[in-house]
């Protein structure tokens, strides 16, 4: 490999890869971050300023639900889910370590239930998970639990279900708190290591060694990976929006500790506690480029959802109700890696983003760092946030 260009950045005085990065969504970002942990400078370029929350990243649940989702996804899927669920404690923790911010993140489980009349949905969806998980995870997976287990597990839904199912190997985390530390931690990497986040610039066409950004400026670099999510259309035949809908309420009387999914024929909702009383209620799923406010039918049915999971929901605040487009490819696979035409690429994440991008993001660092030639990352001490 050809001797990489001189970078001058502060606080480095040896010559330093420069990757460009197109889309500081949830791979973006994690990528950047790895990248910048492993010596290379990195501009990040989005459309959006960082505190923007109308992308699918900052709206998502972000449960990491490996099983759950195995109702509409693969083996493939699961099998990298399992892998983040175990790279995301030692990653939050490193980011803890650089900028002492915590972020909420727990693996009690997931708790499934059904009213009794749509007990038959609960039934078909139990068979779903049985028939698509791995043999060696059968009877450890997806475990039936009776009102007395129910209760056990979610005091507050005592009494109102009697049958369920427990998926023990799930989790779920903040993603407010993860971008702020992320956001930190790649501010303090920048500064150290080299390179800029680019707010409010979006990319209109990335290359092997280069971004154009909308103001048709050329931006040269050793490698450039594309991670735009929906906004890849044109260089990702066949991606699309997949639109999702939630609705956040506080209800600090009430307390969940794991999410709760709540089985019905026509939808199924989720219901996922975060920290100071909140929780994340969603369903929808509409292959839709319509990245407009939730409609009333949709937010309807989120809140009867959750108000006939226990009633005092009824009097929950609403704090927040939003919309965003999940990118998703026909197979409702991701890509993630060096395309044929030269490109590093993150995408396609559909509706398992936070589930899967760990393991995404990892492989593709990894990738990187040898195709350069990236032997030994700094110390970490070059990365703390002031």
């Amino acid at each position: 490999m050809s001797s990489l260009p001189q970078r001058s950045s502060r606080g480095s005085q040896a010559a330093r890869p420069r990757i460009g990065i197109a889309g500081a969504g949830l791979a973006g970002r994690l990528l950047a971050w790895r990248l910048l942990r492993a010596g290379c400078a990195v501009d990040l370029f989005d459309a959006h300023a960082r505190e923007d929350r109308s992308s699918a990243g900052p709206t998502a649940a972000a449960m990491l639900s490996p099983t759950a989702e195995l109702a509409a996804a693969d083996a493939q899927i699961h099998a990298w889910g399992v892998e983040s669920l175990a790279i995301w404690p030692q990653w939050l923790q490193e980011l803890h370590e650089q900028t002492a911010r915590e972020v909420y993140f727990r693996k009690e489980g997931t708790l499934v239930v059904a009213h009794a009349p749509d007990r038959g949905a609960l039934q078909h969806y139990a068979a779903l998970l049985h028939a698509h998980l791995p043999p060696d995870a059968q009877g450890q997976a997806a475990q039936a639990v009776d009102a007395e287990h129910i209760a056990a597990l979610e005091p507050l839904l005592a009494g109102r279900f009697a049958q369920g199912l427990f998926l023990p190997q799930e989790g779920q985390l903040a993603n407010d708190q993860l971008y702020a530390a992320l956001a930190a931690a790649l501010d303090a990497g920048l500064a150290a290591v080299g390179g800029a986040w680019h707010e409010g610039l979006a990319v209109d066409a990335v290359e092997p060694r280069a971004l154009v950004d909308a103001r048709g400026r050329r931006h040269a670099f050793d490698l450039a990976v594309d991670c735009r999510g929906v906004g890849a259309r044109v260089s990702l035949p066949g991606l699309h929006g997949v639109r999702g809908e939630v609705l956040t309420v506080f209800a600090p009387g009430l307390n969940l500790r794991r999410p709760v999914r709540l089985i019905h024929p026509r939808y199924a909702i989720y219901v996922a506690p975060r920290p100071g009383g909140q929780f994340v209620v969603g369903a929808t799923e509409l292959d839709s480029d319509d990245a407009g406010a939730p409609t009333l039918r949709s937010t309807l049915e989120l809140g009867s959802a959750l108000y006939s999971l226990h009633p005092e929901f009824g009097e929950a605040r609403v704090m927040r109700l939003a919309a965003a487009l999940r990118p998703a490819l026909p197979d409702h696979r991701p890509v993630a890696g060096l395309a044929p035409d030269g490109v590093w690429r993150i995408n396609g994440l559909f509706r398992h983003g936070y589930l899967i991008a760990p393991a995404l993001v990892q492989q593709v660092a990894a990738d990187i760092s040898g195709a350069l030639g990236i032997a030994v990352p700094p110390s970490d001490s070059m990365f703390h946030a002031a």
